[in-house]
Formats: C-alpha cells, structure tokens, sequence
C-alpha cells in the first residue's frame, strides 16, 4: 500500500505548475495527443476515434513524431487511440517518450491490461494511466464496466503510475455512472464521469440524456470535489458543463487554444488542431509561427465537448483562476489523506 506522504506527492504528480504556467507567457505547447493507432478492440456506441481497417503505425515513425513534439516546445504527451494497448511497441514508446524529457501519459479501455504489461509501463516510466470505465455492467453502447474491468483497476494499487477512471455521462450511462464514480472515490482513485461529446462535425451518435438529472450528477460531482473528494475533473470544466447544459454563451468568455497550446497528432503523422477536426498537413512541417495561429475564435466553440481542449484554453485565457480551482480541492485531499492515515495507524495499533 502506498505510504502517506505518497499519497500526498500523487494529489500533485499530474499537475506540473511551473512547466504549466510558463506556457501562458511564451509560445511552446503545453500538451500533445499522439495517436498510438487507430485500431481498437472494441467498438463503442459512442466513440468515433477507431478504424480497425488502418494498420499500426511504424514505431520508428512514432518516435520520429515525438521527437518533433518536443523539439515544438511541448512538456506533456498523451498516448491515445484506439487503443494504444494494441500497438506491439508501445512499451518502447512509453520509455521514448521519457527519454526526451515529457510527462508521459496513456489512455486505454483496460481490457488488454495484465500484471505483466502494468509492470513493463512501470519500468517505462510512465506516469498516469486513464482507464475508461463508464457503467457497472456491459451494454450495447458501451462494454467498459467495472464488471469487466475491476480485476484491471486492482493491478494499480501499489502502483507508481497515477490511475485516473474516466466515464461518459450519457442517456445509457444515467443509471450507472455515479456507481462508477463512488467506486473510485471510495477506493482513493481520482474518478471523473464527463458528459459525451459530439463527434464530426456535431454528429451526436448517443443520446446526451435527461437534461435534470445530467444536471443534478455534475452538482453532486461539484460538491465532491469542493469537500476535498478526489474528482479528477478540473473545477474550471465542471463550472464549464453546467453552464452549458444551463445553455449559457460559455464558448464566448474563451478563445481556442487548441492547435495552438494542445494539439493531437493522427496515426499517420499529421498535424490536427483537435480530435474532431480533420488530420491537415505533416506534423514534421509544423512550426511554433503556425501552432499560435490556431489560438483564435472559433465557430466550432459552441457546445465544444472536446475537454481536452477546453482545459486547455481556459486554463490559457485565465491561469491563476483555473490553477486556484484546482489547488485548494487538491490541498483538501491531502488532508484527508492524513486524516485517513492517522485512522488507519490509530487501528493498527488498537
């Protein structure tokens, strides 16, 4: 089990400020999305990122891609898909990744997970795992349930990689997905459910749900998180969703940072400025000049659910605000961290 001070240093492990904040005064990139392959093992209702017709990307490729990655200035990479757990050489990309100085981290289903495979991305370095877990129990729509996958979460828990469990708020995850989020909270995991977003271009292929009670998650979700809980969505995007299920103008108090601050690389090495935007020119004939033209408004800003990229931009238009929303739960965390500890101590002893 992982020992107090640990638990402390993983509350912050994610959050890196000082690389942060710097990427709001200068013109480098805070993050990248690097797509592993487009393939994927399973075939969600909802998702619209897989092509099990395409072939793995080349790992000589891959790594040739994030080097440019890093030489743009970026600081974080996420490895997405698909899923990326398919590609042969994804251990190899992993401890590339590290090598040139970025905080690695790796987006998955969960179902191709074994100890073996967690203990190879331990030795990697990578540094925080998201694990897409959206109902108790499979469906039609969605076969990512913590029936499936909670043998999977368990390989994480004396693990140096962060786990975060992520699910969609959707008309078919309503009457689960709160489970999914008391399951990781009750067990010191940082949990997030997030409403599902469209895909290209606004096609929303599941039903978003009863508006009031879609409303009435992300209010218990709020107060969760403000007790010191440890929900992994950032105030900034939670006050974001409320707001636009409340159909307030929200998408005109930010300027799109995405291309620009964050930006996502396709599975055949070309540059997009977000996941529902179409693949454009080579990332390798990309410069830091062409990423700041994309910080601009945009049409495609309103009802925008690509949160990656909204973080990003509020977090750009307003640094101390959205670092202070996230400081203080954190802080919180820690000391229930301490709390929880001293119980735990306390009842050894007795």
């Amino acid at each position: 089990m992982l020992g107090r001070f640990e638990k402390i240093r993983r509350n912050f492990k994610d959050i890196d400020y000082l690389r942060a904040l710097a990427r709001t005064i200068d013109d480098k990139p805070l993050q990248c999305s690097l797509y592993v392959t487009d393939r994927c093992n399973l075939e969600c209702g909802y998702c619209t990122e897989y092509n099990n017709d395409a072939s793995h990307p080349h790992i000589d490729d891959l790594k040739t891609w994030a080097r440019k990655i890093r030489e743009l200035g970026t600081v974080k990479i996420a490895l997405v898909g698909g899923e990326p757990l398919t590609h042969p050489d994804i251990i190899e990309l992993v401890r590339f990744c590290k090598s040139l100085g970025m905080s690695t981290s790796l987006t998955t289903n969960g179902f191709l997970l074994t100890d073996e495979l967690v203990r190879s991305l331990e030795r990697a370095g990578l540094d925080v795992i998201q694990v897409s877990v959206d109902r108790v129990t499979p469906s039609e729509v969605t076969k990512k349930s913590l029936k499936s996958l909670e043998r999977k979460l368990e390989l994480f828990k004396s693990s140096p990689i962060k786990l975060h469990i992520t699910g969609v708020i959707c008309a078919d995850t309503l009457d689960e997905c709160e489970q999914v989020l008391e399951y990781g909270l009750s067990r010191d995991i940082p949990t997030e459910i997030r409403l599902v977003h469209a895909g290209p271009p606004g096609f929303r292929p599941v039903d978003f749900g009863e508006q009031s009670r879609v409303r009435a998650i992300l209010q218990r979700m709020i107060a969760r998180k403000r007790r010191g809980e440890k929900v992994h969505t950032t105030q900034a995007l939670l006050d974001y969703q409320m707001e636009t299920l409340e159909g307030k103008p929200v998408h005109e108090k930010w300027t799109c940072a995405a291309g620009y601050k964050l930006f996502f690389v396709s599975a055949k090495g070309r540059f997009m400025e977000c996941s529902m935007r179409p693949a454009g020119r080579s990332i390798m004939e990309m410069t830091r000049n062409e990423l700041r033209s994309y910080y601009r408004k945009k049409p495609c800003q309103q009802g925008c659910g690509v949160y990656c990229a909204i973080g990003a931009s509020l977090f750009r238009d307003n640094p101390v605000s959205y670092v202070a929303g996230e400081v203080v739960p954190r802080l919180r965390q820690s000391l229930n961290d301490i709390k929880n500890s001293k119980k735990t101590a306390i009842g050894r002893r007795l």
